[in-house]
C-alpha cells in the first residue's frame, strides 16, 4: 500500500475519532470502514485479523453504548423524550456553530427542559442535566475507547507489514 493510502486512511481514522464525540457523526462506523478499506487493500491474514477483530469489538461497543444510558436514564428520572429532543437541537447547533454549537444545544436543551418540567428551579434543573450529561458521557467513553484502541491495532499492524 502507498504512503498516500495509508495516509487517506489514517485520516479516516482520525476523522471516526473526532466524529465519537460529535452528534450526528458516524464515529465509530468510520472508524471501522477505515479498517476494511484497509483489509481489502492488503489482502493478508493479519489485516482480515484486524478487521476481525475491530467487527468484534466495535459491535460489543455498540451494544453496551445503547444498553448502558438506556438503564441510567431510566434510573435518573429524565424522559427519552428529553434526550431525543436534545440530540436534535444538538444536530441544529452543530450546523448553526460548528462542534460547539452540538453541546451547547443539547446541554441546554436538557436544562430548560428539565427546568420546566420539574417546576421551574435552577438547582434541580441543573443537577438532572449533570446526571444527563454523566450518563451521556459515559457512552461516549466507552465508545471513544473502543475507537482508539481499533486505531492503535491498525497504527501497530501498518507498521509492523
Amino acid at each position: 500500500m502507498g504512503t498516500a493510502q495509508a495516509s487517506l486512511i489514517g485520516a479516516v481514522m482520525l476523522l471516526g475519532l473526532v466524529g465519537v464525540a460529535v452528534p450526528g457523526v458516524p464515529g465509530t462506523l468510520l472508524c471501522w470502514a477505515a479498517v476494511l478499506w484497509w483489509a481489502t487493500s492488503e489482502h493478508t491474514s493479519l489485516t482480515w485479523g484486524v478487521l476481525a477483530g475491530a467487527t468484534g469489538l466495535l459491535a460489543v461497543t455498540q451494544v453496551v453504548v445503547w444498553l448502558l444510558p438506556a438503564r441510567r436514564i431510566r434510573e435518573s428520572g429524565i424522559t427519552w423524550r428529553t434526550v431525543v429532543d436534545a440530540a436534535a437541537v444538538a444536530i441544529v447547533g452543530f450546523f448553526v456553530l460548528p462542534v460547539l454549537g452540538a453541546v451547547i444545544g443539547f446541554v441546554g436543551s436538557i436544562y430548560v427542559t428539565e427546568r420546566v418540567r420539574l417546576g421551574g428551579g435552577h438547582r434541580t434543573a441543573w443537577t438532572a442535566t449533570r446526571r444527563a450529561m454523566r450518563t451521556v458521557g459515559g457512552s461516549v467513553l466507552v465508545e471513544l475507547l473502543a475507537c482508539l484502541l481499533v486505531t492503535a491495532t491498525w497504527l501497530i499492524a501498518t507498521i509492523v507489514t
